[in-house]
C-alpha cells in the first residue's frame, strides 16, 4: 500500500463553549492540517494521486474556514469547533471530493489538525 500526504494551513478564531478554562474565551490559531491518502494501485504515471490535485481538494474544503470565526460556520452549528471536530469535518469534505473523482485507486486515510506545534488531533473514518 502507498500513502501520500499534503499539508495545508489556515488561520481562524474559535471558542470552546462549556470549557472550564481559557479555551472558553475567543482565541485564534494558525492551524496546520495534514491530509493522508492511501492506495494499492498506481496510475500510468506511477502515482496514486497528484500532490497538486490533492492539495486543491483540501483547499476547496479548508478555504471556507480561513480567517473566520469557526463557531459561526455552518459545519459547527451544533458542535464545538475543536481540533477533533475540525479533523472530522475536513476528512469528510476531502472524502467527498475523492469520491467525486470516481474513487479509483485512492482513499482518504486520516486528517491531523495541529492547533500548535505540539498539539494536534487526528481523525480516521
Amino acid at each position: 500500500m502507498f500513502e501520500l500526504a499534503v499539508e495545508v494551513s489556515f488561520s481562524a478564531a474559535h471558542c470552546i463553549k462549556g470549557h472550564p478554562g481559557r479555551c472558553a474565551e475567543l482565541h485564534g490559531h494558525n492551524y496546520r492540517v495534514i491530509v493522508t491518502v492511501a492506495g494499492d494501485e498506481l496510475d500510468e504515471q506511477g502515482m496514486i494521486i497528484d500532490f497538486g490535485t490533492l492539495k486543491e481538494m483540501c483547499r476547496l474544503v479548508i478555504d471556507p474556514l480561513d480567517h473566520t470565526f469557526l463557531n459561526e460556520a455552518p459545519a459547527f452549528a451544533e458542535a464545538n469547533p475543536t481540533a477533533e471536530n475540525l479533523a472530522r469535518h475536513i476528512y469528510r469534505g476531502v472524502e467527498g471530493k475523492l469520491a467525486g473523482t470516481g474513487g479509483r485507486r485512492v482513499r482518504i486515510d486520516s486528517v491531523a489538525v495541529y492547533e500548535s506545534d505540539r498539539s494536534f488531533a487526528t481523525y480516521r473514518g
